[in-house]
């Protein structure tokens, strides 16, 4: 309840605030947003978060509770500490898998610690310009049931966190929707894709009456030609809604049939089932288990919970529009859980499972059980002073004014769904990976000078679409959150543009503060750190793990073979030692290390086959103990593949300071 009171309160605040000047104005309190106020706060400046809706934290506390990582190397500050704060919570080191309401108590943390005024309801009406620079915007409550009075904020640098983009739109910016070319930027994945993931088998009709052209299509199947491999167009990918549900009697609402239900939208779903029948729910829902008996459910195969086709006007249209095509997504999600649950044509053993399942009673309360946040997973993007493409995701091109990183799969959801040589398929998945972690340009957050220069745009960053479906993952945002709010310092500090931000100043502060509350930081040796690591015998590398590989000790060798990691220790204090543990098969039942502390060497062992990866992760890091270490670069840990009864795993060592 102290979330909720600290919620009203910030509400009533806000809402009859006099003074309209800060320093920040952040658009959007997605999980960015809240980061990047959070940081702009604790940098010493005034600040104001302005939410169109009435929940901080967009998807993360939306229903995208099993987070995309990628590869843990790539979520650093803030974002890291959000889910250590969940790990906490659940007892955990970190926690990547969690529920709605937990990840928005987190988020109203760090808003309540940093006493950030919070105005909700507040949607972007207009944007005031001068000379380059953004003055002022003006916000109103698009949905209230009698007209209200419109809100100004003045401010010294404004930053865009809304999925949408719509504060960079009003104020000039350029900006894209849909798929480039692949020719524009010399991609090959980008444009038109008809590929098989997530694809119809060959042999489902698309007509109303099997056969017969002249009874029309199907419900969501388009009569569009399909369009040459690669070619742009303003189409986009599919949006839907990250669904929780319970299987816990005593919290769980039963499935009803919600508003405007049509079963004919789901006739394709009954053709696909009779090719292929699923042992279980699993079989074309992304049925991911949260903690408490809830569920993250995703799109899965052909025919799902994406609405394929029927977002195409959501990025440009008015409040009003937004909303009818937030409630048909609504709409068709509810109706899906309701068809599958209870249409007599589903096969009964599915029926059987959805029947256990129900809209959790303690999740969204103030929504009738129902996530806020569609899942809106791609509408503008900037085309600001550099634009991030494939080339960046496959290490190709590397940028040098990094500040921060992705590490995700290059992702797009399908964005037709049409008629192929008599066949319904399915246009626009593409899922590419097997590359590490690579660095995301200042210079992409940032528009071009001519367009803007007081502005940020940390979530519609300037990226092509298939950039974009790699960058565009929750943590990835609260880091470019956090590394914008701390630009916004420097050029108001500087009174510069936020296009002479001196990037290497930016990227040691960011390095230096990475919890923006001037703690120590914690200190990463990871086994590509070649100038701290050092190796006796044959190891092998291995793409993944933590960072771009981990090194491999084949039990088949007999040689000594150890690895050594020494970390440059730049305070003298007690740390917490932890090494990360990829996912490997056949591994040694224990591995055995040393941890040197400057004057001993004290031994230390894991035990593989306890440690529990979390299915969406690379690894997990493991408590070795807690050491007084030394300033300097005179403590180890060196771990030892002598006598191994399987493979022995190198990665990286982490040292965290331990709080007196």
């Amino acid at each position: 309840m102290k979330f909720l009171s600290w919620t009203v309160a910030l509400l009533i605040s806000a809402n009859a605030m006099a003074q309209t000047k800060v320093d920040i104005c952040i658009y959007g309190g997605s999980s960015a947003g809240v980061i990047a106020a959070y940081t702009a706060k604790q940098s010493g400046k005034s600040v104001i978060l302005i939410e169109p809706g009435q929940r901080l934290g967009g998807l993360s506390s939306g229903g995208l509770g099993y987070t995309d990582i990628g590869n843990k190397y790539a979520v650093t500050g803030l974002a890291l500490d959000f889910y250590r704060r969940l790990g906490k919570h659940y007892g955990k080191f970190e926690s990547w898998i969690f529920e709605p309401g937990i990840a928005e108590q987190t988020f109203l943390q760090y808003i309540q610690a940093a006493k950030v005024e919070v105005l909700y309801n507040a949607a972007l009406y207009n944007v005031k310009k001068e000379q380059g620079y953004i003055k002022e915007i003006e916000v109103n409550d698009p949905y209230a049931p009698t007209p209200q009075k419109s809100k100004r904020i003045q401010a010294k640098v404004f930053m865009d966190c809304t999925y949408e983009g719509d504060l960079m739109a009003k104020a000039g910016v350029s900006y894209t929707v849909g798929r480039e070319a692949n020719s524009q930027y010399n991609e090959t994945y980008n444009g038109v894709q008809l590929r098989e993931k997530h694809q119809f088998p060959d042999g489902i009709d698309p007509y109303k009456i099997p056969g017969k052209p002249e009874s029309g299509l199907v419900w969501g199947v388009s009569p569009a030609p399909l369009d040459p491999q690669g070619q742009g167009d303003k189409k986009v990918q599919a949006y839907n809604f990250r669904i929780c549900l319970s299987n816990q009697p005593d919290n769980m609402i039963p499935i009803t049939q919600p508003a405007n239900y049509d079963p004919a939208k789901y006739e394709l779903l009954i053709r696909y089932l009779q090719k292929k029948v699923p042992g279980d729910l699993w079989g074309f829902l992304k049925f991911d288990l949260m903690p408490n008996n809830k569920t993250d459910i995703n799109n899965n195969g052909p025919f799902s919970t994406d609405m394929i086709g029927m977002n195409y006007d959501y990025a440009e249209a008015d409040y009003t529009t937004r909303k009818k095509i937030t409630d048909e997504h609504t709409d068709y999600i509810k109706g899906l859980l309701y068809f599958i649950g209870h249409d007599p044509r589903m096969p009964e053993h599915l029926r059987n499972q959805m029947l256990k399942w129900g809209y959790p009673k303690d999740e969204y309360t103030k929504n009738d059980h129902w996530s806020p946040q569609m899942y809106v997973r791609e509408a503008r993007r900037m085309v600001g002073q550099y634009v991030m493409t494939q080339a960046n995701c496959e290490g190709k091109e590397v940028v040098q004014d990094g500040v921060g990183m992705a590490a995700y799969t290059m992702d797009s959801h399908n964005c037709q769904r049409l008629v192929v040589n008599g066949m319904v398929k399915n246009e626009g998945d593409v899922q590419i990976g097997g590359f590490g972690p690579y660095p995301i340009a200042y210079r992409s957050i940032i528009p071009k000078t001519s367009d803007c220069k007081n502005l940020f745009v940390p979530v519609c960053l300037s990226a092509t679409h298939i950039a974009y479906g790699s960058i565009r993952m929750e943590p990835v945002f609260m880091v470019l959150g956090q590394s914008a709010a701390v630009a916004a310092a420097m050029a108001i500090d500087n009174k510069q543009a936020v296009q002479e931000v001196n990037i290497a100043k930016l990227q040691a502060a960011l390095k230096a503060n990475p919890l923006a509350n001037g703690s120590t930081p914690e200190i990463v040796v990871d086994n590509d750190d070649k100038e701290k690591v050092s190796t006796t015998g044959q190891w092998s590398p291995r793409k993944g793990g933590y960072g771009p590989s981990y090194l491999v000790a084949d039990p088949a060798t007999k040689e000594k073979r150890t690895i050594t990691f020494t970390p440059a220790v730049t305070k003298s204090g007690k740390y917490e030692v932890y090494v990360y543990l990829p996912k490997t098969d056949k591994m040694a039942k224990e591995i055995t290390m040393q941890v040197f502390d400057g004057k001993k060497k004290t031994p230390a062992t894991i035990h593989p086959a306890t440690v529990q990866v979390a299915g969406q992760t690379s690894g997990e890091w493991v408590s070795i103990g807690a050491y007084q270490l030394p300033a300097g670069k005179k403590s180890t840990v060196e771990i030892i593949a002598d006598g191994a009864d399987g493979v022995v795993i190198a990665d990286a060592v982490l040292f965290i300071p331990v709080k007196n």
